[in-house]
Formats: C-alpha cells, sequence, structure tokens
C-alpha cells in the first residue's frame, strides 16, 4: 500500500510542476503559486510516507 501512496504523491508534484510551469508560460502568477504549493505538499507527504517506511 506505501508503494500507491508514493506513487500517487509523485503524481501531484508532477501535477504541480505543470501547473507552476504553465503558469509561468502564459504569465499566470495565481498558477504559477498554486504549482508551486502542490508540490509543497506532495513533497512534505511523501518525506512522511518515507520516514515511515524506514521505521518499518
Amino acid at each position: 500500500m506505501a508503494t500507491g501512496k508514493k506513487i500517487k504523491n509523485t503524481g501531484k508534484s508532477v501535477k504541480g510542476k505543470v501547473k507552476e510551469t504553465a503558469g509561468k508560460a502564459v504569465g499566470n502568477e495565481s498558477l504559477e503559486l498554486k504549482g508551486k504549493a502542490e508540490q509543497t505538499a506532495a513533497d512534505a507527504k511523501q518525506a512522511g510516507q518515507k520516514a515511515k517506511d524506514a521505521l518499518t
């Protein structure tokens, strides 16, 4: 089950990167910031999952 969560978090991070890049390309600062926020949230969840896996 942990692998599924890692894949999901990676997908969210990629989605955030796409939003950030699209925001930069069209000059939409709001979209860019949303993308960065999604990446940060996904990275935090990924780190938590890695820590959890290290304990088991």
